[in-house]
């Protein structure tokens, strides 16, 4: 027999619910890398590719332009020669840091968890061994 699907009790959610529009900025691929690594200070276009190795300049620059146009990151060209681009966070994207931490410190949480899990796996196998060969 089926189970009858219940009510959803939570309260409508406004035009554009808020947690998809920010999970839409946090989502994109090297986001929050992007996002964290600005929230120390401006940094150049070279220096973020240091502090974030794994990701490409094609992806990069996307992801940047693409944060910039979402409003979380300023460009700013410097009139230097060669010309220089800085980025820095907005007011917006000073706002993300608490929930990027929170993300962290539940990103650890679940490590130690897994860490600990694997731990207990082989103590528990090697009971069962002993107990077979009672």
């Amino acid at each position: 027999m089926a189970l009858k699907i219940r009510k959803n009790l939570s309260p409508p959610p406004p035009n554009e619910c808020p947690l998809s529009k920010c999970m839409e900025v946090l989502g994109g691929a090297w986001a929050p890398n992007i996002i964290w690594n600005l929230s120390g200070g401006p940094r150049r276009f070279n220096e973020l590719r240091v502090d974030i190795p794994k990701v490409s300049a094609k992806v990069l620059t996307t992801r940047l332009r693409d944060l910039e146009a979402k409003g979380v990151i300023h460009r700013a060209v410097k009139p230097t020669s060669p010309p220089s681009v800085e980025y820095s966070l907005t007011d917006l994207g000073e706002q993300l840091i608490p929930a990027i931490n929170a993300i962290a410190d539940v990103g650890h949480k679940l490590k130690t968890r897994a860490k600990a899990k694997q731990r207990r796996a082989p103590q528990k196998a090697t009971r069962k061994q002993a107990v077979a060969a009672e």
